[in-house]
């Protein structure tokens, strides 16, 4: 892991904002899954650690595949204006400027469900140009 900032800090079980930098190799979807669960226990969101991590995962594994530089990695609560409730938002940035492309795999492929699993589990996702790469985005709604 390259970097590391947490708001939480010791305040208890509120969500805060948490940011990791890993390096483009072995071993960096493990550790972000990892960061991903500790920081929701932390925050007492434990019940929507699986599918979380899951969704970190493809996107982790996706940036791993077709990006060669750092991996970023947010995790945040947001309120929504709009809509009752707020939201677990998770982000994955990589210096590829493409955005990824969602592709129908067939029941023999071993890859390219990914996008669709974030599609048919997050509340909302999508993806956006920064800089110097793009940064692909989930939304899932905080129990309460």
């Amino acid at each position: 892991m390259i970097g590391v900032s947490d708001s939480a800090g010791s305040a208890g079980p509120t969500p805060g904002f948490a940011e990791w930098i890993f390096p483009a190799e072995p071993g960096t979807v493990r550790s972000a899954r990892c960061r991903v669960q500790a920081v929701l226990e932390q925050w007492g969101l434990s019940a929507m650690s699986d599918v979380t991590t899951l969704l970190v995962s493809e996107l982790v594994t996706n940036s791993l595949r077709y990006a060669s530089g750092p991996i970023g990695l947010r995790v945040y609560a947001r309120r929504e204006n709009s809509q009752p409730g707020s939201v677990l938002v998770v982000e994955v940035s990589d210096p590829l400027a493409d955005p990824p492309r969602a592709r129908t795999a067939s029941a023999e492929d071993e890859g390219g469900r990914g996008l669709e699993l974030v599609a048919r589990t997050a509340r909302r996702w999508g993806t956006r140009r920064r800089h110097a790469g793009k940064t692909v985005w989930f939304e899932l709604a905080l129990p309460g």
